[in-house]
């Protein structure tokens, strides 16, 4: 997110995680003075954080039902709590993590923000609050959550469809998505036959085909996908789908594997076609 690629950028980290931790023998040391004296924290802001739950949510929601509805029950209104406590608590750390390397991140809960769905399709989502942040030179983080359906009583709102709505509504340059693997395969990477698809095209109808690798070409039926029983949003099946809707709008969607210099490139936007040297599956538009 640094504007000046490491030239001439400030050595010391504006470290803003300014909160005292329980066993902290003291406040967090602050300089003041120094902070004061920035011009700027010569960053590109412009950047909006969507994370799943992983084991923070799916197991006390597939547990409890939450995602299912039917908050009469006492056992799905007490996982609707301890979900949305556990989400929240990912939320707050992964917000720190950020704010501790001097990003200036707030944590946003769709819940809190009064989004919600009907029949666990969204039907309120008020992003007022986000575009507001976005504007002030903040960066919104929010995640996958709990929420209240207009039907089912509540249900689980996915990262992917939010980051969809974003999308839809914000137009951004590009979407990233980041997982544990390098990005598509044709059937789960632990098969070590798996290939790894690197460009797939939507048309206007919703419909894809592979367009690299060759071997797959045109293929549309022959992508195989898992999903973990804990997951109650559809683990990759979902990503693709609303990758697909996401490059409907001509926006380029990347997925590839977090914490690589693959990663580091399609956060930069710098991701080509004609590349071999990148790791990961692009999704574009036909057009």
């Amino acid at each position: 997110m640094s504007e000046s690629d490491g030239d001439g950028a400030t050595e010391k980290v504006l470290g803003m995680d300014w909160s005292r931790k329980p066993g902290d023998p003291a406040d967090p040391a602050v300089d003041a003075e120094w902070i004061a004296g920035m011009a700027g924290l010569g960053l590109d802001t412009n950047f909006i954080v969507v994370h799943g739950a992983g084991s923070f949510g799916h197991f006390q929601a597939s547990r409890s039902g939450v995602h299912k509805g039917g908050l009469h029950s006492t056992l799905v209104k007490a996982g609707f709590v301890a979900t949305r406590i556990s989400v929240t608590s990912l939320n707050q750390e992964i917000v720190r993590a950020l704010a501790r390397e001097g990003i200036p991140s707030v944590g946003m809960s769709p819940f809190a923000c009064g989004w919600s769905t009907r029949q666990r399709k969204l039907a309120s989502a008020n992003a007022s609050q986000i575009i507001q942040s976005l504007h002030a030179g903040f960066v919104p983080v929010l995640h996958g959550d709990a929420v209240l359906d207009e039907l089912l009583d509540c249900t689980i709102l996915s990262g992917d469809v939010i980051i969809r709505h974003l999308a839809q509504l914000l137009s951004p340059k590009y979407v990233v998505f980041l997982t544990d693997v390098h990005g598509v395969y044709d059937r789960p990477p632990t098969d070590p036959n798996a290939v790894l698809l690197r460009e797939i095209e939507v048309d206007d109808n919703g419909g894809w085909s592979i367009v690299k690798p060759a071997l797959l070409q045109g293929n549309t039926k022959g992508v195989e996908i898992s999903v973990a029983a804990h997951d109650t949003t559809g683990g990759m099946e979902t990503k693709i789908l609303e990758a697909a809707v996401i490059a409907r709008l001509g926006i380029d969607v990347y997925i590839t594997k977090a914490g690589t210099e693959h990663s580091l490139g399609a956060l930069k936007g710098d991701v080509s076609t004609d590349s071999e040297d990148w790791l990961g599956t692009i999704i574009h538009s036909s057009k």
